[in-house]
C-alpha cells in the first residue's frame, strides 16, 4: 500500500496536470470560435462555387480545359490534412484510418501523397507511398488563400501534365465541436452532377438553347483555377475547426478525469491517515496496558 507522502505527491502531480489540460481546454475553445466563424463564411460560397462549377462543366462539355480531362484513373494524388500537434483525442486515428482503406488495394507506386500537417508527415513516412510535398498546418489561426495556394499549385501542375489522373483530398469534415467527419472528396477532374446533365440534355432535345455570357468555355477558363483554390482552402478550414474542436473535447476529458482521479486519491490518503492514527492509538493503548 502506497504511504502518505506518495499519495500526497501523486495528487499534486494529477492536480498540476489537470491546470495544464484545462488551459489547453480555454485556448482550443477560443481557438473553435475564430475557426468555426471561418468555416462558417467559407461553406456557402464554396458549396455555391462548386454547383455552379458542376453545371458550367456540364453546359460546356465540349470545353478542352486541362482540368477537365476525365482520364482513366491509373495514377493518383491524394492531399492529407492532419494536424501538427497531438492531444486531439482520435482525430488522428481516424483520419489516418479513412486514408488507409481509401488506399487500401491500390499498388503504392501510382500514389503521390501531399500532406499538410507534420502527424500526416510522421504517419506516411512509415508508409511506401511516395511524399511529393509536405508542409505544416500551424495553429490555422490566420489561414489564408497564400497559405494553401503552394499546395494547389503542386496538385493542379501534376493533373495538368497527367502525372496524374485524379487528385483527392482527406480531411475531417467539421460537424460540431464533439463531432467531426473523416471525408474524402474527389477535387480533380470536375464531373458535373446528373441534375445538370439532365437538364441541359432536355433543353437541347426541344430545341432550346442554354444562353450563357460569356460563353461556359471562357468562364471554366476564368474560374476552374479559382475553384480549386477555393476547395482545397474550405477543406483546411473544416480540417482546422476540426482539430480545435477535437482537441477541446479531449482536454475537457481529461481535465474530469484527472478530477476523478484527485477524488479517489484524496480518499485513499484519508483512508491512510486514518489507518496511521488507529495503529497509533492501539500503539498507546497497548503501551498503557503494559504499564499496569
Amino acid at each position: 500500500m502506497a504511504t502518505m507522502r506518495e499519495i500526497r505527491t501523486r495528487i499534486k502531480t494529477v492536480r498540476n496536470i489537470q491546470k495544464i489540460t484545462r488551459a489547453m481546454k480555454l485556448v482550443a475553445a477560443a481557438r473553435l470560435r475564430r475557426a468555426q466563424e471561418r468555416v462558417t463564411a467559407a461553406r456557402p460560397y464554396a458549396e455555391m462555387m462548386e454547383q455552379m462549377m458542376r453545371r458550367l462543366s456540364a453546359a460546356g462539355a465540349s470545353a478542352e480545359h486541362p482540368l477537365l480531362q476525365v482520364r482513366e484513373e491509373r495514377n493518383i494524388a491524394v492531399l492529407v490534412i492532419s494536424s501538427d500537434r497531438g492531444l486531439c483525442g482520435s482525430y488522428n486515428t481516424n483520419l489516418f484510418r479513412v486514408a488507409t482503406n481509401f488506399l487500401k488495394g491500390r499498388d503504392p507506386a501510382t500514389v503521390r501523397m501531399v500532406l499538410f500537417g507534420r502527424k500526416g508527415e510522421r504517419f506516411f513516412r512509415r508508409r511506401p507511398y511516395a511524399i511529393l510535398d509536405a508542409q505544416p498546418l500551424g495553429s490555422g489561426a490566420a489561414l489564408s488563400f497564400a497559405d494553401v495556394q503552394p499546395i494547389v499549385r503542386t496538385l493542379r501542375a501534376m493533373f495538368e501534365s497527367a502525372e496524374v489522373d485524379a487528385v483527392y483530398v482527406i480531411y475531417q469534415k467539421f460537424k460540431s465541436a464533439m463531432t467531426q467527419e473523416p471525408t474524402v472528396l474527389q477535387l480533380l477532374p470536375l464531373k458535373p452532377p446528373e441534375e445538370a446533365v439532365q437538364v441541359i440534355e432536355k433543353a437541347q432535345a426541344s430545341g432550346g438553347d442554354m444562353i450563357f455570357e460569356p460563353d461556359p468555355e471562357s468562364l471554366l477558363e476564368r474560374l476552374l483555377p479559382r475553384y480549386v483554390d477555393t476547395q482545397v482552402f474550405r477543406t483546411t478550414a473544416e480540417a482546422v475547426a476540426s482539430e480545435h474542436g477535437a482537441r477541446m473535447t479531449s482536454m475537457s476529458s481529461a481535465t474530469e478525469n484527472a478530477g476523478q482521479m484527485i477524488d479517489t486519491l484524496t480518499l485513499s490518503l484519508n483512508r491512510a491517515r486514518q489507518a496511521a492514527i488507529t495503529k497509533e492509538i492501539a500503539e498507546i493503548v497497548s503501551g498503557a496496558e503494559a504499564l499496569k
